[in-house]
C-alpha cells in the first residue's frame, strides 16, 4: 500500500494509505521502529503488509519498503563540536542521534546555534544520518530565533515574490473610488465591522433591518477578494500555494499581499469598498425564506471591536462607547436575531463544546510574559451566528444549482467511538442513553456543564469526533448540524473560501462551476490548514518552554489532555503549557491502563487518573532539545519529597562523575546508542566498520 507516514515519541510509527477515509483511523497500518527504515514524518511511502496487529489493536502491522517522496529534506536542529567532530541534534524525538555535517567553518556555525541541515543520508535503525549546515539562524535563546525555527521546519512560505508584489501594485492602480458599472450602491446602508482590537484586514461586515411584515433581512457584506485576484494570475498561483494565512504568536504570515489584505480587499471604515453581499431574509422565529447574493459597493461606517459591542450589550443605554442612534439601534436588532438563530441552531443538534481557550502574551522580545483566557462573549456569538448562517445559505444556493464546490465536511463520528464515549460518561455517573445520537450527545454537554466532570466530559467528546476537512463530498457538517456547508466569510485567509466566490461569478453567469479538481484541491487546503495548526502549536509550545526551562520546580493546576500506558498528559490551565507525568512519578503502585475508558488506574484508593481530571503539578524537567516537557504531581507528601530529593541526588553525581560539556555529551550519547541499538551482530559490526572506513577515507579525501 501507499500511503503517509508518521513517527511517534516512542519511536515506531503509521503509515496513514492514501485512499482511507477521514473519519477511518483504524486504516492505519503500524510500523515497528526496525521496519521503518529512513521515512520520516510526512513522507510518501510504500508499505508491505506483514501481519494483523496484536489483540486489542485492530488494524495491521507492514514495513516500509520505499520511500518514494519525501516531505522535506530540510530541518532544524542544534550545532554542537565533539571528539573534533561537527555534528547536529536535530529537534524533537524524530532522530534521536546526531547528524554528521562535515566541517561547516564556512558558515561560521557556534556551538548551541540553532541551524536548519540539509540531509544527504537519512537515518534509519541500521545506519547514521549525513547532511550540510544550509543555513545559521542564531543562538538558540536569542530573541526570534524560535519563530525562525518553526517557520523553517514547517516549511512555511517568506516573503512574496516580486512578480505577485508587482501584480498586486498594478490592481492597486486600476482601483477606482467610485461606484463601478452593474454594483449594487450600499455606501448609504448603516454598515459596521466587528473584529478583536488587533485586527488589521477586516473581511466581513453587517447590516440587518426589519422588513414591514416583520421578517428580518441580514446583509452580511464579504470582500470581493475575488476582484483582485484572478484565477490564474500571480497572486491567485501564490494564494493557491499558501493556502491560508498563519497566525503565529509573535506574527502573521498572510494569504496575500498587505496591498490587497491590508488596503483593497479590507473593509476599512468610511472607506468605498468592493464586496459580495450574502442577504438572507427570514421569517419572525429566524426561519431562512430566501437568499440572494450580489455584488455590491459598501463603505463601513463605524468599526467595534469585540469589548466595545460587549459594553454596548451589558448596558444598551451606556455612554460609554460613542455611536449614532442608527448604529445603536442596529446593535440592538443584531443581539435579537443573533438570539433566535442560536435557540434555532441548537434546537436541530449543533453541537457546543466548551473548552477554554488560553493565548500566550508575549514581551517586546518574543518572550512569554504571562497568558490570559479569550472568553467567548456574546459579541464574538453574534459575529458567529451571522457568519455560519451566510456560509450555509450560500453553500445551499450553490448546491441548487446542481454545482459542484469546495465544501467544509465534518463527517460524522466512528460508532466505535461514540460506544467507548457511552461508557466512559456512564462511569463518571452521567445517566444517558447511547451517545450515537447527536441530540443525547447535545443533553451530556448540558449536564455537564459547570459540573467538576466538565472538563473530562469536553475532552472525551472533542476527541470521539472526526476532523473537518474541505472536500466536494455532500456529507454535512456534524458539529454544526448543518447538511450543507462551506466556507464563504473569509477569502482574505483562507483559500477556500475563494473558490466559493468564483463559483458564485458562475452562478451568475447562468453556467455551473467547473469542478477543476476539486477533490485534489480539498486535500491540499486541508493539509495547508493542518501545517499552519500545527506550526502555531508548535511555536507556543516551544516559547513556553523556553519560559519553563528557567522555572523548574513551579507549580500549576492542570488538566489531564491524555492518558497512556506510560503516564498521563497534563495542560495547564491558567499557563497552556503541555508535559507528561511519567508512571514512575506517580504514587507507588501498580497501575493499568483502560483505552476505553481513558484511565490510568491503581490498587490503592485514590490512584486513579482518568482523562480531564483536574490536577496540580510542578516542572520536573525541560527539555528543549527534545522539546520535552515532565511535570511531577505537586504533592505535599513524603513521597514526592523523596522523589525528588533522589532525582536533585542523582543530578549531582552525574555531573560530578562527567568532565566539560563535549564529554557529558558524547557519554550520554553513547549510552542512547546502545540503549537504542542492543549488541551488535558480527555482519552489523562488520557493516558499520566497513561504513566507518568508508567516511574516514571521504574526509580524508575532501580536507
Amino acid at each position: 500500500m501507499v500511503g503517509r507516514f508518521s513517527r511517534s515519541r516512542q519511536g515506531y510509527g503509521f503509515v496513514r494509505p492514501a485512499d482511507a477515509r477521514p473519519a477511518d483511523r483504524d486504516a492505519d497500518i503500524r510500523v515497528p521502529l526496525v521496519a521503518s527504515a529512513d521515512a520520516a514524518d510526512g513522507d510518501t511511502v510504500r508499505v508491505k503488509i506483514t501481519k494483523e496487529r496484536h489483540v486489542g489493536r485492530p488494524g495491521l502491522s507492514g514495513e516500509v519498503v520505499e520511500v518514494i517522496q519525501r516531505r522535506t529534506t530540510r530541518f532544524v536542529g542544534t550545532a554542537f563540536q565533539s571528539a573534533e567532530e561537527h555534528w547536529v541534534q536535530l529537534d524533537g524525538t524524530q532522530f534521536p542521534r546526531p547528524i554528521w555535517v562535515g566541517d561547516p567553518s564556512a558558515k561560521g556555525v557556534r556551538d548551541d546555534d540553532k541551524v536548519i541541515v540539509e540531509l544527504i543520508r537519512f537515518p534509519s535503525p541500521l545506519q547514521d544520518g549525513e547532511g550540510v549546515i544550509v543555513e545559521v539562524l542564531g543562538a538558540f535563546d536569542a530573541p526570534g530565533v524560535d519563530t525562525q525555527t518553526v517557520v523553517a521546519e514547517f516549511g512555511l512560505p517568506g516573503p512574496f515574490p516580486e512578480r505577485v508584489l508587482e501584480d498586486a501594485r498594478r490592481q492597486a492602480d486600476t482601483f477606482s473610488s467610485s461606484v463601478p458599472a452593474g454594483r449594487q450602491d450600499l455606501t448609504d446602508e448603516i454598515i459596521v465591522t466587528i473584529d478583536p482590537k488587533d485586527a488589521r484586514d477586516f473581511d466581513d461586515a453587517i447590516s440587518l433591518t426589519r422588513l414591514e411584515r416583520g421578517h428580518w433581512l441580514l446583509g452580511v457584506h464579504i470582500a470581493d477578494v475575488a476582484h483582485f485576484v484572478q484565477k490564474g494570475s500571480a497572486l491567485d498561483q501564490e494564494a493557491l500555494a499558501r493556502g491560508t494565512s498563519v497566525y503565529l504568536p509573535d506574527q502573521v504570515i498572510p494569504m496575500l499581499p498587505e496591498i490587497v489584505s491590508n488596503n483593497l480587499a479590507s473593509l476599512q471604515p468610511d472607506r468605498l469598498r468592493l464586496a459580495r453581499t450574502c442577504w438572507i431574509e427570514f421569517s419572525e422565529d429566524g426561519v431562512p425564506v430566501h437568499t440572494e447574493v450580489q455584488r455590491t459597493v459598501i463603505k463601513s461606517c463605524r468599526r467595534f471591536t469585540y469589548e466595545e459591542v460587549d459594553v454596548f450589550l451589558a448596558d444598551q443605554n451606556t455612554k460609554e462607547i460613542a455611536m449614532k442612534a442608527s448604529v445603536r439601534e442596529l446593535l440592538g436588532r443584531m443581539q435579537r436575531l443573533a438570539s433566535i438563530l442560536r435557540d434555532r441552531r441548537l434546537t436541530r443538534g449543533a453541537l457546543e463544546l466548551n473548552m477554554p481557550e488560553v493565548k500566550i502574551d508575549l514581551d517586546q522580545s518574543g518572550r512569554v510574559a504571562g497568558a490570559h483566557v479569550v472568553e467567548n462573549t456574546e459579541s464574538h456569538q453574534i459575529v458567529e451566528e451571522f457568519m455560519l448562517a451566510a456560509n450555509e445559505a450560500v453553500a445551499e444556493k450553490i448546491a441548487a444549482a446542481k454545482g459542484k464546490f469546495l465544501r467544509r465536511v465534518h463527517p460524522s463520528p466512528d460508532l466505535r467511538k461514540l460506544r467507548q464515549l457511552t461508557e466512559f460518561v456512564l462511569e463518571l455517573g452521567f445517566e444517558v442513553e447511547s451517545l450515537e445520537s447527536r441530540f443525547e450527545l447535545q443533553r451530556l454537554l448540558g449536564l455537564a456543564r459547570h459540573q467538576p466532570e466538565e472538563h473530562a466530559v469536553h475532552y472525551a467528546v472533542l476527541r470521539s469526533l472526526s476532523r473537518a476537512v474541505y472536500a466536494p463530498l455532500d456529507e454535512g457538517h456534524y458539529a454544526l448540524a448543518s447538511d450543507c456547508y462551506c466556507h464563504f466569510t473569509s477569502p482574505i485567509r483562507r483559500y477556500p473560501d475563494l473558490t466559493i466566490h468564483r463559483a458564485l461569478d458562475f452562478l451568475e453567469a447562468g453556467k455551473r462551476p467547473p469542478d477543476d479538481h476539486l477533490e485534489q484541491l480539498g486535500e491540499h487546503c486541508s493539509e495547508l490548514e493542518r501545517r499552519a495548526e500545527a506550526a502555531e502549536r508548535e511555536l507556543i509550545k516551544l516559547k513556553l518552554l523556553h519560559f519553563l526551562s528557567s522555572r523548574v520546580g513551579m507549580e500549576l493546576d492542570g488538566v489531564v489532555t491524555g492518558v497512556a500506558r506510560f503516564g498521563i498528559f497534563v495542560q495547564g490551565i491558567h499557563l497552556p503549557a503541555e508535559g507528561l507525568i511519567e508512571t514512575e512519578e506517580l504514587p507507588t503502585d501498580q497501575y493499568r491502563f483502560d483505552r476505553s475508558s481513558h484511565t490510568l488506574s491503581g490498587h490503592r484508593p485514590g490512584n486513579i487518573y482518568r482523562l480531564g481530571d483536574q490536577i496540580r503539578v510542578c516542572v520536573r524537567e525541560v527539555d528543549l532539545g527534545k522539546r520535552n516537557l515532565l511535570f511531577a504531581p505537586a504533592l505535599g507528601n513524603n513521597e514526592s519529597r523523596r522523589k525528588q530529593k533522589s532525582r536533585r541526588l542523582a543530578s549531582s553525581r552525574r555531573s560530578h562523575s562527567r568532565g566539560g560539556k563535549k564529554s557529558v555529551r558524547q557519554t550520554e550519547r553513547q549510552r542512547k546508542n546502545h540503549a537504542e541499538k542492543g549488541p551488535k551482530s558480527a555482519n552489523q559490526k562488520k557493516a558499520s566498520d566497513q561504513g566507518t572506513r568508508r567516511k574516514k577515507s571521504k574526509r580524508h579525501k575532501s580536507r
